[in-house]
């Protein structure tokens, strides 16, 4: 087992946004960024959380993600809001409107943030989760650089085009559904192929469309999606919310997230609906409903081992593999990290 560090979450908050700003981002900019990734990891979501934080570190150096971007958001409507995050992070813009957005939800009954022009988000559910916090039922959609298999195509032309559901659950953690279109998450194939570990037959194609369990032929081929063309369908309709409503770059346009210096130019697409204000026990019965799903069928209800997870971080900390918490120390103190 790989030798690791336990910090609290607001030293591990503390150490990404400063190795970020050393990177280059502003204040703000970090702070967002650095609050995704502690995110993930309290949840127990270590590929999204401070392994992939890094990995923005490495976008601000090589320009695919501007850290000084100043997002642009406008309201084309009243329950309307439209960002243009300037080449810069997916978090910046809705982080700062977030506080007057659950508001416009309440009032109106739904509200919707459309972005484009972002560089790539990590854990979608990090958007979806944060409104049903604050009482809102809400969908979320991003897309990104093609690397999932249309229906009918070996060829790669979406994104693993996640989609994200939260619902707030009276005195509990929110239930929250956060997966990919894919078969698995990318950042599943780049761990094997980086540990040497073949990866499950349905995963992925080759280069020439043929089925592979080599995690290194499969970035050169493409994802597949899961149920099939079910999944590959749902990857379309994440498409459309996520870059065609928003104006983002369509998955087969949008550059690498992983190398270059040109920012992806990825949209994200969240709804945000006030479920008070149709069924003021809406918390409620959801909680009761879920538990008699939990306790009477064996149901699985998704968001409640992050929940468990978070509140095991906030008072315990989080384990941080080494590698990653000299990588990121040293980015902060701006030294190349000991061999």
């Amino acid at each position: 087992m790989a030798e690791t560090v336990r910090i609290e979450l607001d030293e591990a908050q503390a150490l990404c946004e400063r190795a970020a700003m050393a990177a280059g981002a502003t204040e703000e900019v970090a702070r967002a960024l650095a609050r995704s990734a502690v995110s993930a990891e309290a949840d127990g979501h270590g590929l999204m959380g401070l392994a992939h934080f890094a990995g923005y570190l490495d976008a601000m150096q090589s320009g695919r993600l501007d850290g000084a971007a100043d997002p642009v958001v406008t309201r084309p409507a009243l329950a309307l809001y439209l960002a243009d995050a300037m080449a810069g992070s997916a978090y910046t813009a809705f982080d700062r409107v977030f506080e007057d957005f659950a508001k416009t939800a309440s009032l109106f009954g739904v509200a919707v943030f459309s972005q484009k022009n972002a560089y790539t988000s990590g854990a979608l559910g990090y958007f979806a989760a944060r409104l049903a916090e604050a009482g809102l039922v809400s969908i979320a959609a991003t897309n990104g650089p093609a690397l999932l298999a249309g229906s009918g195509s070996t060829k790669p032309v979406y994104c693993t085009n996640p989609m994200a559901f939260a619902a707030p659950v009276a005195d509990g953690p929110p239930l929250l559904i956060d997966q990919s279109s894919s078969a698995t998450a990318f950042a599943s194939v780049r761990k094997a192929a980086r540990e040497g570990n073949d990866i499950p037959q349905g995963w992925a194609v080759d280069a020439e469309g043929h089925p592979t369990t080599d995690p290194a032929q499969a970035m050169k081929g493409a994802l597949l999606a899961f149920g099939g063309e079910r999944g590959a369908n749902i990857a379309l309709m994440v498409e459309v919310l996520a870059a065609g409503v928003s104006g983002a770059n369509w998955s087969l346009d949008a550059p690498s997230f992983a190398q270059g210096s040109q920012n992806p130019g990825t949209g994200l697409f969240v709804l945000a609906l006030d479920p008070r204000l149709i069924d003021p026990d809406f918390a409620s019965r959801m909680k009761d409903q879920l538990e008699r799903l939990r306790s009477d069928f064996g149901v699985h209800i998704p968001g409640r081992g992050k929940g468990l997870a978070r509140a095991r971080a906030q008072s315990a900390g989080i384990d941080v593999p080494l590698e990653v918490h000299e990588r990121l120390l040293a980015a902060a103190e701006g030294r190349r990290p000991s061999a």
